[in-house]
């Protein structure tokens, strides 16, 4: 008993201990993002400072990756314990959250093309495309505007391409995006003074005032330490803004090592050569392998829940009495007519408000099986309606009952029909699994965007991840025609028994 005892002791202590935050790797820097040389490390001003945080509240730290945009909700589905990832603090967000004391100062940043002398402000950007983070304080500032043409985007690095190949006019993202995305590249510069003002803040749910107040303490240990400024002094991201709140106005002694660092890292990934290319390749194959694995897992139980579900849902929807069969089929086709995103985040963020809370796994594979079964219903409905009606009646004529032509004659033949279809499903299935990516799964399509805004390398990065897809559901393709000729052999062995 007193072995017990201090197991569930110590199995409370390491849960109390333990911090969960969570950010969004394919944000990109300076936040928190992979380190260009070592490409399975995470790096970024924040990344420094929360942990620093964990090493002063003596908490051991948790890391989700969850898309910027689901970082509160994922917070508010007690996902992780909080959200650090450039987060302004708005009036809007505080009524949903918690934030803690301001931790950096900054203002918006906006940009054009090296050749462009006719905007230096948001009033020249008038009738123009300009382009800004999905959710972010910069887009409700454009759209504030009226009469600019508001593009977003999911990735920052994403704006800055388009921004340099001409589809957009300028972007208005956070100064320090800016910085680390526009001034080095030769083909971009930043213009007009500084545009609005916004305060970061780590996010909390509003009922975890401890932990909040423990931030707090730590955070205000950190300037007065000097700790906090040394991070900002090494990211180059020291400002006039943070000199005046926090009264901090002296200049850096130090030169900025991890911005020379990274500036040193990434200059010239435009213009490498292919040998350089190929070896940079190489370097994420274990990342890719991570993602490739995630990819299978998810794409491989949700299609066994798909096949499973979608057979007992058309046989409940023609087999059955009315009602069930009603309500069956109104489930398929709200299943089919609404979108598989939609369905992915009700289960994921939706559900934990009335009390169920699942596992990014169980929830990835609920999802994708939920929905790709309304489809395999359909499959297998056409397929069974398509049995000829003469070979149920002779298995009726030798005496069977219903389920047993159902399950000896029906299936087994209407099965034969639909393998090319669900073989198919299977492939935009798995495909559709880097949706999933919305509700803090890393997988294939999530390690391409954390790579290809690391190295600003979309192409080579594309074509890796495209082939690897490829190849990964060739085997499957395989497998189905394999069954595909198997079933039909048996059809024609069983046939004679029936005639």
């Amino acid at each position: 008993m007193k072995i017990f005892l201090l197991l569930l002791l110590f199995c409370n202590t390491s849960l109390a201990s333990s911090l969960r935050w969570a950010a969004d790797t394919s944000s990109g820097a300076p936040f928190v993002f992979s380190d260009p040389t070592q490409p399975e490390k995470l790096i970024g001003f924040e990344y420094d400072i929360i942990q620093s945080i964990g090493k002063r509240l003596g908490r051991k730290l948790e890391f989700t990756n969850n898309a910027w945009d689901g970082l509160i909700l994922g917070l508010k589905g007690n996902n992780y314990d909080l959200a650090i990832n450039g987060i302004e603090i708005t009036e809007d967000r505080k009524k949903e959250v918690a934030f803690s004391d301001p931790y950096y100062i900054t203002h918006e940043q906006l940009t054009v093309r090296k050749d462009n002398t006719t905007i230096t402000s948001l009033k020249d950007c008038y009738g123009k495309k300009v382009g800004t983070l999905k959710s972010a304080l910069a887009e409700e500032i454009l759209t504030k505007e009226g009469e600019i043409q508001v593009v977003t985007y999911e990735e920052e690095v994403a704006a800055y391409s388009d921004l340099e190949n001409g589809r957009i006019e300028a972007v208005l993202l956070d100064a320090p995006i800016a910085k680390y995305y526009a001034s080095p590249n030769p083909n971009l510069k930043n213009v007009g003074t500084p545009i609005g003002q916004m305060t970061y803040g780590i996010a909390f749910r509003k009922e975890d005032g401890i932990l909040l107040k423990e931030i707090n303490r730590a955070i205000s240990e950190m300037f007065a330490s000097g700790e906090m400024r040394q991070i900002f002094n090494d990211w180059d991201l020291w400002n006039s803004l943070m000199s005046v709140h926090f009264n901090d106005p002296g200049t850096s002694r130090t030169p900025p090592k991890k911005y020379l660092e990274y500036i040193d890292a990434t200059r010239g990934l435009h213009q490498d050569g292919f040998l350089t290319r190929i070896n940079r390749y190489k370097s994420y194959l274990p990342l890719f392998w991570e993602g490739t694995i995630v990819t299978l897992q998810i794409s491989i139980l949700s299609m066994l829940l798909a096949v499973v579900l979608g057979m007992i849902l058309v046989i409940f929807r023609l087999y059955f009495s009315w009602p069930i069969s009603f309500l069956t089929g109104l489930f398929i086709e709200c299943i089919r007519g609404t979108p598989l995103l939609i369905q992915l985040l009700f289960i994921f963020y939706g559900l934990p408000s009335i009390g169920i809370q699942l596992y990014p796994m169980t929830a990835a594979v609920l999802g994708l099986g939920i929905n790709y079964a309304a489809y395999e219903a359909e499959n297998y409905r056409a397929g069974i309606l398509s049995v000829p009606k003469s070979i149920n009646e002779s298995a009726f004529a030798l005496g069977m009952n219903k389920w047993q032509v159902l399950r000896l004659v029906t299936l087994p033949n209407a099965l034969r029909l639909v393998i090319p279809p669900v073989t198919n499903d299977f492939i935009s299935l798995l495909k559709d699994s880097s949706l999933v990516s919305v509700i803090t799964m890393v997988e294939l399509t999530k390690v391409y965007s954390k790579i290809s805004t690391t190295y600003f390398d979309y192409l080579g990065t594309g074509i890796i991840v495209a082939a690897i897809y490829l190849l990964i559901g060739l085997p499957f393709v395989k497998l189905a025609k394999f069954w595909e000729k198997k079933l039909a052999k048996e059809h024609l062995r069983l046939k004679p028994n029936l005639d």
